[in-house]
C-alpha cells in the first residue's frame, strides 16, 4: 500500500535527526516532499538519498524562522509539485540551561526557530490550502511542552506555545477544510543525547548496566517516522485538533485541558470564601509524561 501516494509536503528541520527519518519515509510511502535544513550538507545529503531510492524531492536551505524561508518552502512545493496537502513543522533547536542562568539570547534563538518558524510556515501553508481548498498542517511538539522540561524553559514554552498555535488555527481554519494536528514523537536524536547521558550516569552509579533506549521508550527515527506517515495519510482523515503520541512503540492521544473543581455562587467570592472552598480540595495532580512500557509489555 502507497500510504501518502500523491500527497505533497513540507517538511521542515529535515536534514537530520527525526526530521530526516520524516522525510525519507514519507517519500517512501509516495510522497513528494520538500526537505529543508541550515547545513547545507546535511541538506544536500538528505536529498540525495531520497532521490537515490526512487523518491521525489526538492530541498530549500534556510532557517524558518526567517519569513522568506517560509515562503519559499510553499513556493517550492507548488511548483515543483502542483500543490501542498501536507505541512510539517518540525524544525527546532536546543539552548538547554536553567531558567535562573539561561540567557536573554538562548531564550531568544529557541522560541524564533520553534514558535515563530511554526508561525510563519503555518500562516505561509494555511494561505495556499485555503486557495487550493483545504489541507493538513501538523506541529511537532515534545514531551516538554506537556510537562515541562528541567534545563529546557525556552524549549517548553516554544512547543506550548506551538500547541496553542495548532488550537488556534483549529478554530480558524477548519472552515477552509484546513485540518489541524501535532504529533509528540520520542526518538533517539541528538538532541535526545542528554536523557541517556543521565540514564547511562545513572545506572553507573548504581552498578548497573547502560539502559536499552527501548526500555527507556526511545524508538529509532525509522521507527518514530511510522507514526507522522500514519499521522499525515487519509488514514487520519477524521483527526482534528488531536496531540498524538508516538515512539514506535507506543502511541496514544492527549486530552485537552479540562476544568475541575468548578464551582459557582450568586454573589462574588470573597477570600475567605476561597479558603473555606479549597481547604476541601486536593490540588490536581501534575502528570508527566509516561515514555516506559508497561511492565511486562
Amino acid at each position: 500500500m502507497v500510504r501518502l501516494a500523491d500527497k505533497r509536503m513540507v517538511i521542515t528541520g529535515s536534514s537530520r535527526g527525526l526530521g530526516r527519518g520524516f522525510a525519507k519515509a514519507c517519500a517512501a510511502a509516495g510522497a513528494s516532499v520538500v526537505v529543508n535544513g541550515t547545513n547545507e550538507a546535511a541538506l544536500n545529503e538528505t536529498a540525495e538519498a531520497i532521490r537515490a531510492a526512487g523518491g521525489k524531492v526538492a530541498a530549500v536551505q534556510g532557517s524558518v524562522a526567517q519569513p522568506a524561508v517560509a515562503q519559499a518552502l510553499v513556493r517550492t512545493c507548488i511548483e515543483s509539485f502542483g500543490g501542498i496537502d501536507v505541512m510539517v513543522n518540525n524544525a527546532g533547536i536546543v539552548r538547554d540551561r536553567t531558567l535562573l542562568k539561561m540567557a536573554v539570547e538562548e531564550w531568544d534563538a529557541v522560541i524564533e526557530v520553534h514558535l515563530r518558524g511554526a508561525f510563519l510556515c503555518t500562516r505561509q501553508a494555511a494561505l495556499a490550502m485555503r486557495e487550493a481548498g483545504g489541507g493538513h498542517i501538523i506541529q511537532v511538539i515534545s514531551a516538554s511542552a506537556l510537562a515541562g522540561g528541567f534545563g529546557q524553559g525556552n524549549y517548553a514554552a516554544a512547543k506550548e506555545g506551538m500547541i496553542g498555535l495548532m488550537r488556534t488555527a483549529l478554530l480558524e481554519l477548519n472552515r477552509f477544510n484546513i485540518r489541524n494536528n501535532a504529533l509528540w514523537p520520542v526518538g533517539q536524536t541528538d538532541m535526545t543525547e542528554v536523557v541517556f547521558e543521565r540514564a547511562r550516569a545513572a545506572a553507573a552509579q548504581r552498578g548497573e548496566p547502560p539502559p536499552d533506549p527501548v526500555a527507556l521508550g526511545f524508538g529509532t527515527p525509522e521507527e518514530v517516522a511510522a507514526g507522522l506517515v500514519w499521522l499525515a495519510s487519509d488514514g487520519a482523515a477524521h483527526f482534528n485538533g488531536q496531540i498524538m503520541t508516538f515512539n514506535g512503540r507506543k502511541t496514544g492521544l492527549w486530552t485537552h485541558p479540562a476544568e475541575r473543581h468548578a464551582a459557582f455562587r450568586d454573589t462574588p467570592w470573597t477570600a475567605d470564601d476561597l479558603d473555606a472552598y479549597y481547604t476541601g480540595v486536593q490540588p490536581l495532580p501534575v502528570n508527566a509524561p509516561v515514555r516506559t512500557p508497561p511492565a511486562g509489555k
